[in-house]
């Protein structure tokens, strides 16, 4: 006898946001992931996760060698950041 799954409410919404931000934000969605399903964990993650507040308090610089340090990261990008950090300070 299998336990029987809790459904979940959902709800549609409609929100506004910048054309490129989305066309960002689905480059970052694997094939199989859902967009619906990953915005809900940003949101979650906004109202009770750590991330947010641990991002919060970093610098520009700090957040930049973070970014540096990725794997994922080429070095054409890294050298935009640079030069976006620059022009800010």
């Amino acid at each position: 006898m299998s336990k029987r799954r809790t459904k979940q409410r959902m709800t549609a919404i409609h929100i506004s946001i910048p054309v490129r931000l989305l066309e960002d934000f689905d480059e970052t969605l694997s094939f199989s992931q859902s967009r619906s399903a990953k915005i809900s964990f940003l949101i979650d993650q906004s109202l009770h996760g750590e991330h947010a507040s641990v991002l919060e308090g970093m610098s520009s610089r700090q957040l930049m060698a973070a970014l540096t340090n990725r794997d994922d990261v080429d070095d054409t990008m890294k050298t935009l950041l640079l030069q976006v950090l620059t022009k800010s300070s």
